[in-house]
């Protein structure tokens, strides 16, 4: 029985329940199983954590559009969620869920213990809130008055809410990163998190809210729920049993080895997530790496910009293995890169039909047409051996290095160079020419061993990312998979018996296959137009009726439903030259925190009244149409930005 070299803890970010998952999200965990996958080759005692982050405003707010309660909804979704890791050949050990009771229980405890050692205590919170990135941010760190992660709007949050001393830990982290530089990778995460976050100084973070209930209870005060950092953070460690009745686990795998994330939450598990496990007096993880994007024309994939790129199509249409060999190849990790249907064909193409899949078939094909199909024990070496050999024995060392730094695109670059060099070797020793001579039927054998050999160390090393492309090389070349470490040595084959099969990866015709996607792309679906009956007619105004009138563009600052109304918000509106105060019936049609940084035009000579006991001063303009599904309303806006307090006329 081959003995573990240890154990291995690696864990990719819980998610949050989202019905469109798109190919970013499958990036960042194909990484970490082709990590996972790859340790457990070497013999190590691996533990691969995913799962879902399944508290929050935005859940809930989700959940109520939808009709159902949080529970509901994310049951659904995390099933869905599930359902795409198993496409994906994820060989995740440990499936988390932040409603879990084993969570839960633990969240509360860890709670408790900071707010008993003083590390959160009780008080207000007035700043700015993403609802979507679950993130409070300080006027000086918005861009452009917008979230700087998700570029969305943000919304002016007050409560009463607990924090945790983060500021209390800010030199401590300073040094972590600086005096310890595997900690954070790549590099450029460590200047970004002690420029950006630490050396301007950290403040306190909100770690409990009392504006919804869909979260995990503060014990001693159950108005509150934790917020999703203290929550989502810790499974971690609750995942492996931390702060419950059996932490074998949790003794047996923390630290973690390495946090694999995206680069939008490194500041997360860089500096909150160490400052919390310092405050708990619990080992550190060793390292965090924050890899890149996958971007769509330059930019982040996400569903409001309609961009995002379906890994279900892909799969289905190219097969998991050449989706993930795609994924881990065409874009250096760590870097930003873009994804393109063509940029994928191209590289199926080009290094899976092309190098390794005709490798394979040439390979098989000769064996069997010239030997039946087994190679003969005599060989006999030559010219052009040596090289290849060298390069089979030496490819696995170089491959080990590259993947311990978690450089997918180079490891995989170096396997392709000895696949490159075998297609090499069969046009220097031209079998085709060696079969005429009936004295060289021992060179031939050599040859052709020595092609199958290389076959079996390239499939030994795709393994960790192309998990079921490994057996099926194994199958033609009629051999048992023998382990990484065999990847090492040349020469292991044994009474070579093959077996052809199928293509590997049959050749795409490009443009017919990017003219069948390009068809294939659905229409933008049209609102159904229904016929709108003649109005009667109003009273004649003229020019100067109009004239009276003071239209004028301006944008929210903030909206808030009015507790008395169901139909009532209230906007507070800069024009430039003033803000104002206005309320509008609009309720019904839009959320508050949709409309926050929208432009509007408004009546703003309008005489003052108060509706529900607030003023409203002057009309927000809309236009409205009954239909047999019931009244549509859309605010009226400039098609261009303009300047607040620009004039309408």
């Amino acid at each position: 029985m081959k003995l573990s070299k240890g154990k291995f803890y690696i864990t990719t970010p819980i998610y949050y329940p989202s019905d469109n998952l798109h190919i970013g999200h499958a990036y960042c965990t194909v990484a970490s199983d082709s990590i996972a996958r790859y340790k457990r080759a070497q013999g190590y005692d691996v533990m691969f954590l995913t799962g879902t982050d399944e508290h929050g405003q935005k859940i809930q707010r989700k959940a109520e559009a939808k009709g159902v309660t949080p529970q509901q909804y994310v049951d659904e979704i995390v099933s869905g969620i599930k359902d795409l890791w198993k496409l994906m050949d994820i060989s995740y050990d440990r499936f988390i869920r932040t409603t879990d009771e084993q969570h839960v229980k633990a969240v509360q405890k860890i709670f408790n213990t900071l707010y008993e050692k003083g590390d959160i205590y009780k008080s207000e919170y007035e700043g700015w809130y993403c609802t979507p990135c679950e993130s409070f941010w300080t006027p000086t760190q918005l861009k452009d008055g917008k979230c700087p992660d998700c570029g969305r709007e943000v919304e002016m949050t007050k409560e009463e809410s607990y924090f945790f001393r983060l500021s209390k830990y800010r030199d401590k982290i300073i040094n972590l990163i600086e005096n310890n530089p595997d900690f954070l990778q790549p590099a450029s995460r460590q200047n970004e998190m002690l420029n950006n976050f630490l050396r301007p100084g950290l403040e306190d973070l909100c770690v409990s809210r009392t504006s919804f209930d869909w979260g995990i209870p503060v014990t001693f005060d159950p108005k509150h729920v934790v917020y999703v950092w203290l929550d989502a953070l810790t499974n971690y460690i609750t995942a492996m049993g931390a702060f419950s009745d059996d932490d074998s686990d949790f003794k047996k795998y923390w630290p973690c080895d390495v946090h694999i994330v995206g680069k939008e939450i490194v500041r997360f598990h860089s500096i909150i997530w160490p400052a919390m496990l310092m405050a708990l007096d619990l080992p550190l993880p060793k390292q965090v790496f924050g890899h890149g994007w996958l971007k769509i024309g330059g930019d982040k994939m996400s569903k409001s910009k309609g961009n995002v790129v379906d890994p279900v199509v892909l799969v289905n249409n190219y097969g998991v293995d050449a989706v993930r060999y795609f994924l881990m190849r065409e874009v250096p990790f760590g870097s930003d890169g873009d994804f393109t249907n063509e940029m994928l064909i191209n590289r199926i193409n080009a290094d899976l039909a092309n190098d390794l899949g005709n490798l394979l078939s040439r390979t098989v094909a000769m064996i069997e047409k010239y030997f039946g199909g087994e190679l003969p024990e005599e060989r006999e070496t030559g010219e052009f051996d040596d090289d290849l050999i060298d390069l089979a024995s030496h490819t696995a060392e170089k491959v080990e290095k590259l993947m311990d730094a978690f450089d997918f695109s180079n490891a995989l670059a170096e396997i392709w160079k000895l696949i490159s060099r075998a297609n090499k070797y069969i046009d220097e020793t031209m079998p085709w020419k060696l079969i005429k001579d009936e004295s060289k039927k021992a060179r031939l054998a050599a040859v052709l061993y020595n092609l199958a050999e290389v076959l079996r160390i390239v499939g030994e090393l795709i393994r960790p990312v192309m998990p079921n492309t490994t057996p099926k090389i194994m199958e033609q070349l009629g051999c048992e998979e023998h382990g990484w470490d065999s990847a090492k040595e040349f020469g292991v084959l044994k009474n070579v018996k093959v077996k052809k099969g199928e293509a590997l990866f049959p050749r795409i015709d490009v443009e017919k296959e990017l003219a069948r996607l390009e068809a294939a792309k659905p229409e933008p679906e049209k609102p159904a137009e229904e016929p709108i009956e003649k109005p009667e007619p109003k009273d004649e105004i003229t020019i100067d009726d109009f004239g009276k009138l003071d239209l004028r563009v301006g944008t929210v600052l903030a909206c808030e439903k009015i507790k008395k109304s169901s139909k009532l918000l209230k906007f507070q509106i800069d024009f430039g030259y003033e803000q104002r105060q206005i309320v509008s019936g609009i309720a019904k049609f839009y959320k508050p925190e949709d409309l926050i940084g929208k432009q509007v035009v408004a009546v703003v000579n309008l005489a003052p009244v108060k509706l529900c006991g607030e003023e409203s001063n002057g009309m927000i303009l809309s236009a409205a149409v009954n239909t047999a599904n019931g009244e549509e309303l859309s605010l009226i806006a400039p098609i261009a930005l303009m300047r607040n307090g620009s004039e309408v006329r």
